[in-house]
């Protein structure tokens, strides 16, 4: 698919409002009941990098960003501030914090994936976009070593191991990971509210699949 595996300046993305959504469809019955379902299996993620008030250098930085990905045309990475570690925000990813596979002693390539879970119900999150030397992954509690154990794919986020690891064993991971996504349009507006600042008032991102 058309996508650049770049990411957008982290420091213009700070400060951006987004995150998951959903689709789901409901019909209330007649007797008042409802009925809900989704056509979706993963959600799917918007985002505004409206900048506000920032340097003229930073429109700038922002409109060649733009006119590389010439719109909507080709997407690229995006980090999500609230959400952009395997595990807690507030400390460094650890090989135990996910659990993405069990082994079967035949497959060799697994996907990474983050699991949210809430009062006895979880939701398993593929993750296609791992960031680059973030990536620890461990067999039976143990620490594998990349590039001798095992080797990760970052445009695509799966995990190869040199052996298929023994049956029953447990494979965890943990990482950083960016969000693939495009502009959500192929126009930029701004203004220069000084000789020192200007105004990006909207800039809509979407998530998209790879």
């Amino acid at each position: 698919m058309n996508f650049h595996e770049v990411r957008f300046p982290a420091s213009l993305s700070f400060g951006s409002v987004g995150g998951p959504e959903r689709r789901t469809e409901v019909v209330t019955l007649a007797n008042g009941y409802e009925e809900r379902n989704t056509p979706w299996a993963h959600s799917r993620r918007r985002y505004d990098a409206g900048l506000g008030m920032r340097s003229l250098d930073d429109v700038e930085t922002l409109i060649a960003f733009f006119e590389a990905r010439m719109g909507q045309m080709y997407g690229f990475r995006w980090k999500d501030w609230a959400d952009f570690k395997s595990g807690s925000a507030s400390v460094d990813p650890d090989f135990l914090d996910q659990t993405i596979a069990t082994g079967d002693g035949v497959q060799a390539v697994f996907p990474l994936v983050k699991t949210y879970r809430s009062g006895g119900f979880s939701y398993a999150r593929p993750i296609a976009k791992p960031v680059a030397g973030s990536v620890r992954v461990g067999l039976g509690r143990d620490e594998m070593q990349e590039g001798v154990d095992y080797e990760v794919d970052l445009a695509t986020g799966l995990v190869t191991f040199q052996h298929p690891p023994e049956e029953n064993e447990e494979i965890t991971a943990g990482f950083e990971f960016d969000v693939p996504v495009r502009f959500d349009t192929d126009q930029i507006q701004t203004s220069v509210a000084s000789f020192q600042a200007g105004t990006v008032p909207n800039v809509p991102i979407i998530e998209v699949r790879v």
